[in-house]
């Protein structure tokens, strides 16, 4: 997982109680976590050309594929 998937990751998990590990809270953690990911990709998309949005997003979060 690269630098800016931890701190995605991280932002997410801070909004949400630990301790409690019932379903609900791992969904509600999940949903935010796609939140902030699909955030992150708009925000590149918007401010780059659209050719060239595919690769800036999956560099900025380290998938290869």
């Amino acid at each position: 997982m690269n630098d800016n998937l931890k701190a995605v990751w991280n932002k997410a998990a801070s909004s949400h109680v630990q301790s409690d590990t019932s379903w609900e809270t791992k969904q509600n953690f999940l949903v935010r976590y796609a939140e902030l990911i699909i955030s992150q990709c708009a925000t590149i998309a918007e401010h780059n050309d659209p050719t060239t949005s595919r690769e800036l997003m999956k560099n900025y979060f380290g998938v290869s594929k």
